[in-house]
């Protein structure tokens, strides 16, 4: 790479199902949150190559009902999002509730509360459009068969300007099982472009599929495909779906996801323009790029999404989310740095896919060491807290009191099929209950486990394979517990995270 060049991935980190936007000079995107809290994280970029998160447009997942709990592949999927009247918007589907809407006149908000703008079960990937030169507004979607028992079509209706409501009860209007060779399409991206209704959908699954581009000349068609990127002898699968968008000096860019297991759903960022038969090319004549020129933009300082952090006052950054909605006193602010987590009471602290207070952060994409110092200010027998690696197996090193009132380092882990974790190494006392954790994530997200007491780092137990649920890549945990009971069971304090380079 040099300054006039970009390496993809530009978001090398699970920011699954990318969508972008432009509003002046400024380019924004979104991407699905799932069952995190706070959810629906928002991106910021001069350049579509170095990118900051900036915020979260949902602070809460609704029906809050069904968010006590952590639901790792459920809630949030695949948002788009546009701007439109002076405001920001955002629809995404709810698998097992329907299709919802925010809106902010600011990027940073204020966002409305979730607003259900059409109730049922395996309503997906919804995308919006406001036509300007008809008024007319409309929104398609895609359909999850898990929940419905259909799927590969796309489903248009007419919609309310304000975006409140559907107006009529949908039309099919692409239906995969009629073209040949096409299965699982999904993830549409509505647009406007040279007197044509486009799409772009990608179909053919998230590990080996392929992102197609239909057009009509009526938003209920009929539509015309093709092919305009795929695989090809690249070694970036899928590639699955994203957005276009347009620069202010009339560049044409595309920002698509790869999914890489563990690492979840990185993403990549692919010249576009417009062939002399009116079609989209992508990449290289429909092949992902690896490196390539940067776009056409004033040049920008090096950034990605924050990792680190100090957590001064005892608040943690834009780039942690809970589990599942939180709940009051799961984290103290105080006058110092340092986090301070409660050790939340529950008789689930044996398996943490269970636990709703895991405080968490994407896995990075690039070999990587995972650093923080913890201590263990409860003096509960059995309260334990530590660094995880969190998908539907995990692995976690910490600190746990024992009945004798010490501090003992602990590693544990539980494989997919596991209901409950066991030891990973020998536990080891742990002066004045301070401990400074590692994990360094090599090749394949291989996990090592490591830890300090004061005399040097030691490894613990076997290398850990981290893996991914079925949607969401696995992720780096915080956590502080204690067995059910009453009371309150005091307190952990981590400090000094830190994520540097292998």
């Amino acid at each position: 790479m040099t300054a006039e060049t970009y390496t993809n991935p530009v978001l090398d980190a699970d920011w699954s199902d990318p969508d972008v936007v432009r509003v002046g000079d400024d380019f924004y995107l979104t991407a699905s949150s799932f069952g995190r809290a706070p959810g629906l994280p928002l991106l910021h970029s001069r350049d579509l190559v170095n990118w900051t998160l900036v915020g979260h447009a949902l602070e809460r997942l609704e029906p809050a009902g069904e968010f006590t709990g952590p639901r790792h592949d459920c809630g949030v999927w695949a948002p788009s999002l546009r701007h439109h009247d002076d405001r920001f918007w955002i629809f995404w589907g709810d698998p097992d509730q329907g299709i919802f809407q925010v809106n902010a006149p600011e990027i940073r908000g204020p966002w409305t509360r979730p607003h259900l703008v059409k109730a049922g079960k395996g309503l997906i990937d919804p995308c919006p459009l406001w036509d300007d030169d008809t008024g007319e507004a409309y929104l398609v979607h895609a359909w999850a068969k898990s929940r419905s028992g259909v799927k590969n079509r796309l489903t248009g209706h007419r919609m309310h300007p304000d975006g409140t409501e559907l107006l009529d009860d949908g039309k099919v209007i692409v239906d995969g099982d009629r073209i040949p060779g096409w299965f699982t399409l999904e993830g549409p991206k509505l647009y406007r472009h040279d007197g044509w209704f486009w799409i772009l959908a990608p179909a053919g699954g998230v590990e080996t599929g392929w992102q197609g581009a239909f057009r009509s000349r009526g938003f209920f068609g009929p539509y015309e495909e093709r092919t305009v990127l795929e695989q090809k002898d690249t070694d970036v699968n899928g590639p699955h779906q994203g957005g276009w968008v347009r620069t202010p000096s009339g560049e044409d860019w595309f920002l698509h996801f790869q999914q890489r297991g563990a690492y979840g759903r990185v993403v990549h960022l692919q010249p576009m323009c417009w062939g002399t038969d009116g079609w989209p090319v992508l990449g290289a004549d429909g092949a992902p790029v690896a490196v390539h020129r940067r776009p056409g933009l004033p040049p920008q300082p090096p950034a990605a999404p924050a990792t680190d952090d100090d957590f001064p006052g005892g608040r943690f950054g834009r780039q942690w989310s809970w589990t599942a909605n939180p709940h009051a006193g799961w984290a103290t602010q105080h006058s110092g740095d340092g986090l301070k987590l409660a050790c939340v009471r529950s008789a689930e602290a044996h398996d943490l896919r269970r636990i709703s207070s895991v405080l968490t952060q994407r896995l990075p994409g690039t070999p990587s060491a995972v650093e923080v110092e913890l201590r263990l200010d409860s003096r509960e027998p059995g309260a334990r807290a530590g660094l995880t690696v969190l998908g539907d197996a995990f692995g976690w090193i910490g600190l746990q009191r024992g009945t004798d009132g010490a501090a003992h380092v602990v590693h544990r882990f539980a494989e997919a099929v596991a209901e409950r974790e066991r030891d990973a190494g020998h536990a080891t006392f742990a002066p004045e209950g301070r401990v400074r954790l590692r994990i360094e994530i090599g090749a394949g997200a291989r996990c090592r486990f490591l830890y300090d007491v004061g005399d040097g780092p030691r490894a613990s137990g076997p290398v850990f394979a981290a893996t991914p649920w079925r949607w969401v890549g696995a992720l780096l945990g915080l956590f502080a517990l204690a067995p059910a009971g009453q009371g309150h069971a005091g307190a952990a304090t981590f400090t000094q995270f830190r994520i540097s380079a292998l």
